[in-house]
């Protein structure tokens, strides 16, 4: 009796002295089987592809909410529930519908479509009916910073600009990405009310027109406003139309250059000035519109200070992808978007349990943002950043999760946009924790930086970067680029972007490797939401420049 009471009082004190030495618990890791199991059921062939406005997306996102309730998560809407829900207008175009013809010399010439011209659906109009008169404008640009202003001398008010398809080759790439996504813009400021887009030379060699004909019966989409208005539409724009190059001479036969003459300046990358075109042109065509809805589904974890918790961290995916395939030439008809963006989607949830799993909650807030429509145009990133559940002002970051491939254990990480804010800083120290470096952008020409969610926020002047797994492989028997690029060049939105025809491939899907990202997110996430300064544009960047404000910008360099 004396021995086994003194077995148990000697076992009691050296537990108690084990509890007084023994180090804090922790930071909550990732776990690898939690990332499968959301990656496994939103890839399911049961969602369909999770195509916006769909029943597959609906259910992609029910799932996503209840997974974020679970962690005790409040919802994240302005109306307190998990669910922003975005109106749409879907835009198909009417068969044989579209008619384009020119008066030049008095004499009226039809084009045929779409070997000589083709149009998309018309997002504002069921039936366009659009003439007038035209003005040339070069690309189509304006610029403070690279000296450019194509409408200088010109007057395009109540007329019909023609404008060349791409932009200048000199310009730098981000920026010419951001320029492009202007042009429609730039004519609507200066009161053009339809747009002639121009193939080029310098196209074809990177973009043949034949190749833009295979999505010819391509919807479109578009989020709409309170009063019904298309989100991203210029309503004074009432149309338009792309030109095949031989169908464009013809409206330059007495104009003040030859469309051979511009296209001999494209090829010594001169930039060509604008004039008036003789003659005039017509446009109409007939659309069907259809009425539907997608959710973003938003959670948020309260932040522990009694002000900075007025400030967000914003951590996206897209949860939606493509929906079926038309493709006769496979069986296989659900486009599963394994890892384009069940994975990210997969990460966020895994990182919002770790925020969950804190015994305590960061200083500042985390807002957890699952966007529909990224495939139709970045549509429930926009209508989030436009129409946010808190002032934009107080959104302080975003960490943006898009297509991880998680088919090797990657040693480097990629933060497109890194160079732009003191974000990247941020993002090398919780990659180094993890023993991965911090890679420049491996495909600078691609502007990758323009085409993903985050860069919605990023142009409402939120500091944003988008993480991607780097081009190396902790093993060396493994190639990251040669996986990364034989992934983008036959899975990259095809039905074998699924879970079985990866693994068989690449012999597994790395869903350690998904715990690793996981951890990054999480600790680039903890880092901007205890740290004392929020994070800043640098004072170089371009966006900055373009978007930044006051309160979150470096100060010039003098």
């Amino acid at each position: 009796m004396f021995k086994k009471s003194f077995v148990m009082l000697a076992t009691a004190a050296l537990t108690l002295m084990a509890c007084a030495s023994a180090p804090p618990a922790s930071a909550p890791r990732a776990n690898a089987n939690l990332i499968e199991s959301h990656l496994v059921f939103l890839a399911d062939d049961l969602l369909e592809g999770r195509d916006t406005g769909s029943r597959g997306h609906e259910i992609a996102s029910r799932y996503i909410a209840q997974q974020l309730q679970a962690l005790g998560l409040q919802g994240g809407a302005a109306d307190g529930s998990f669910y922003q829900r975005v109106p749409m207008r879907k835009a198909q175009l009417v068969p044989g519908s579209a008619v384009l013809s020119f008066t030049l010399a008095g004499e009226t010439v039809a084009l045929s479509y779409p070997q000589q011209f083709f149009t998309g659906p018309n997002l504002q109009h069921t039936d366009l009916a659009l003439q007038g008169e035209m003005v040339f404008v070069g690309y189509g640009l304006v610029s403070d910073t690279f000296g450019l202003n194509d409408y200088a001398t010109l007057d395009v008010a109540g007329k019909v600009v023609v404008m060349l398809a791409g932009l200048p080759a000199s310009l730098p790439s981000e920026e010419r990405a951001y320029l492009g996504s202007m042009k429609t813009e730039f004519a609507a400021e200066r009161g053009a009310i339809g747009i002639l887009t121009l193939h080029t030379p310098e196209q074809e060699k990177t973009r043949p027109y034949a190749n833009s004909l295979l999505f010819l019966n391509t919807p479109a989409m578009s989020w709409l406003d309170d009063d019904g208005n298309v989100g991203r539409g210029f309503p004074q724009i009432k149309g338009g139309a792309y030109l095949h190059p031989d169908a464009a001479k013809s409206l330059f036969n007495h104009a003040e250059q030859p469309l051979e003459t511009i296209f001999a300046a494209l090829a010594e990358d001169k930039i060509p000035s604008g004039f008036a075109l003789p003659g005039t042109m017509q446009l109409t065509s007939k659309t069907q519109h259809q009425a539907i809805d997608s959710p973003n589904v938003l959670a948020v974890l309260p932040g522990s200070d009694p002000l900075l918790k007025q400030e967000y961290v914003v951590l996206t995916a897209h949860s939606d992808h493509i929906g079926l395939s038309n493709d006769l030439r496979t069986d296989d008809k659900v486009n599963n978007g394994a890892m384009d963006n069940a994975a990210g989607v997969a990460i966020l949830l895994e990182t919002a349990r770790l925020f969950a799993a804190l015994p305590e909650a960061p200083k500042r807030s985390i807002l957890f943002a699952a966007v529909t429509g990224e495939e139709k145009g970045l549509l429930g990133a926009d209508y989030f950043a436009k129409q946010p559940p808190v002032p934009v002002t107080q959104l302080v970051a975003n960490v943006n999760l898009d297509m991880p491939v998680l088919l090797y254990p990657f040693a480097d990480l990629i933060a497109f946009g890194a160079n732009h804010s003191t974000l990247g800083d941020v993002v090398a120290r919780a990659a180094a924790k993890e023993g991965i470096a911090l890679s420049a952008d491996p495909m600078p020409e691609q502007a990758i930086f323009t085409r993903s969610d985050h860069y919605r926020l990023v142009q409402q002047g939120v500091p944003a970067v988008f993480l991607m797994t780097g081009f190396t492989s902790k093993d060396p028997a493994q190639d990251g680029g040669k996986i990364w690029g034989s992934f983008f060049a036959k899975h990259y939105h095809k039905p074998s972007d699924d879970i079985a025809s990866l693994t068989k491939e690449y012999g597994a899907i790395r869903y350690d490797a998904g715990a690793v990202f996981t951890d990054i997110n999480f600790n680039i996430a903890l880092d901007v939401a205890n740290s004392p300064q929020k994070p800043l544009w640098r004072a170089d960047s371009f966006f900055k420049q373009v978007f930044g404000r006051a309160d979150n910008s470096e100060p010039a360099v003098k």
